[in-house]
This record gives structure tokens, C-alpha cells and sequence, in this order.
């Protein structure tokens, strides 16, 4: 299947690892230009040079030039970042805004500061980078804005509350961005991935089988059991799998897919709409 994607360019916060990578390697692979971003120059350089082989050697297959991969460290949760960003690559076609961080805390030991702190990394970063890109999209009246959410946004995890609460406000900032845009050919969606395998689940999975000395598969197994109990396919998901469909909303196929939640959260969410 062709998404229609060569021609237009791709900003991808976050994206030197887990999800967000993978969904700039899938959006290169499909002949579309990529910005990768992470916070280090050292980072961003070793995700440009990875997905630049992978794209050459898909556009060869496929008889066409690869795309252009170009990177930008900066922390984007930060105005000044954002905006130096956008001064350097005016003409962004499709907005993947999935820079976010994630932290298991008790409720009565999540600080002010801590609220603050992922309000604006998870949240602000994305409404941020959004007004910036808008002006740019609304003069060629084409555009995708995704924001990455989690299945935590409608189920609020109760180890990490403060998480979930931010991932509800970016399905409603993408609902309400996209009723903005009415009539116009820009679609804003929001992505609701469960629980994926990404750097930072990892790490937390790493943690845990060292701390209570059980092999990985057991701590995973004991994951679904015990915290997404209602979780279909009882297991992560990997970041190719929530690229897939993070893609296909990014693409010129999916025009009639606006102010949608869509959920890659292996059937956690119960609802059935």
C-alpha cells in the first residue's frame, strides 16, 4: 500500500528510541523527510545515521531517492528549543508529538513541582510545537498533528496518576485542535498505545526482575496479571507496532480520520467504542 507520503516532511519529538523512533524509521522507510529529535547531539546523530541506511536501502528497493533525515537536539519541552527548531525547519507537513516521560509514584508523594513537570513535557511541548507548525499548514491547507496519548489517559493508572492525567489532557487537546480546523484539509488525532516496550519500560521491567529476582517473561507475566489485568493480548507491544498505526493517521490515506482517539492498546481499554 502506498500512504502518499514522499514529498512531505515529518517532525517526530522525542524520537531517538522506543516509539518514537520507530515511527521516524517507518516514516523515512515510506519515503517521507524525517527530523529526528532527542535531547543529545550524541543521541540524535546515531538515530539519523540508522534511519538514513534503512530509508536508503527502502527507497533503492523501491527505485526511488531516499529521503532527507535530519536531526535537531534540544529539549522541546522548552520554548526556546521549540522555537529555534521551528526557525530552522519552517516547512513541517506532519507533527508526531511524542516526547513524554513516565514515572511510578505513590499519589501523597507526587510533589507540585512533579505535576508541573509533566504538564509541561507531556503536555505543553505538544500544544507548543503545534502552534508553531499550524501557520505553515494552514498555508498549504494540509497537515497531520498526533499526538501521542496512552491507554493510561482514559484509565488512569493508580501508580502513576499524574502520568494519566496528562495523557487525558492531550486526547482533549487533540479533540479540541481538530474541531478548530473544521473544513480544512489538517486532521489532529491522538494515539492511545498500551503498555509497549519502549527505552523507559525496559529499563522499569529491567528494575523490577533485578529488585525481586524473577526473570523477565515472569515479571511481564505478573504485569498483566496484577496491573492490566484486562489487557487481550497479555503481553507489550513493541514500538513497531504502535509505529504502524501511528504512520497510517500520518498519511494522506487516512484524510477522513480526524479528532479520533485511536487505541493500539492490545484490547486494555474495555469500551467498546
Amino acid at each position: 500500500m502506498d500512504l502518499q507520503l514522499r514529498g512531505k516532511t515529518a517532525l517526530v519529538s522525542g524520537s531517538t528510541a522506543g516509539i518514537g523512533f520507530a515511527i521516524a524509521r517507518l516514516l523515512a522507510n515510506e519515503g517521507a523527510g524525517v527530523i529526528i529529535n532527542g535531547r543529545t547531539q550524541k543521541g540524535v546523530d546515531k538515530a539519523v545515521a540508522i534511519t538514513s541506511l534503512a530509508a536508503a536501502k527502502a527507497a533503492k528497493s523501491q527505485g526511488r531517492p531516499p529521503p532527507a533525515v535530519l536531526g535537531f537536539a534540544g529539549d522541546l519541552s522548552q520554548a526556546d528549543a521549540a522555537e529555534a527548531l521551528i526557525k530552522k525547519h519552517r516547512n513541517i507537513d506532519i507533527l508526531i508529538n511524542n516526547l513524554g516521560i513516565f514515572e511510578p509514584k505513590p499519589f501523597e508523594q507526587i510533589p507540585d513541582a512533579d505535576w508541573r513537570r509533566f504538564f509541561e513535557v507531556n503536555v505543553l511541548s505538544g500544544v507548543r510545537l503545534a502552534r508553531l507548525a499550524l501557520p505553515r499548514m494552514r498555508k498549504k491547507n494540509w497537515g497531520r498533528i498526533i499526538f501521542i496519548s496512552s491507554e493510561s489517559g482514559v484509565q488512569i493508572p493508580a501508580e502513576m496518576v499524574h502520568y494519566g492525567v496528562t495523557k487525558t489532557a492531550q486526547i482533549a487537546v487533540a479533540r479540541g485542535l481538530a474541531e478548530t480546523l473544521t473544513g480544512t484539509g489538517i486532521t489532529v488525532n491522538s494515539i492511545l498505545p498500551g503498555p509497549t516496550r519502549s527505552r523507559g519500560v525496559n529499563d522499569f521491567v529491567d528494575d523490577l526482575a533485578k529488585s525481586q529476582g524473577k526473570t523477565l517473561e515472569e515479571i511481564e507475566r505478573d504485569f498483566f496479571k496484577e496491573m492490566r489485568p484486562s489487557s487481550i493480548i497479555k503481553r507489550f507491544a513493541t514500538p513497531e507496532e504502535v509505529a504502524n498505526l501511528v504512520v497510517f493517521a500520518a498519511s494522506q490515506l487516512s484524510s477522513a480520520i480526524t479528532g479520533a482517539a485511536l487505541r493500539v492498546d492490545g484490547g486494555v481499554i474495555r469500551a467498546i467504542v
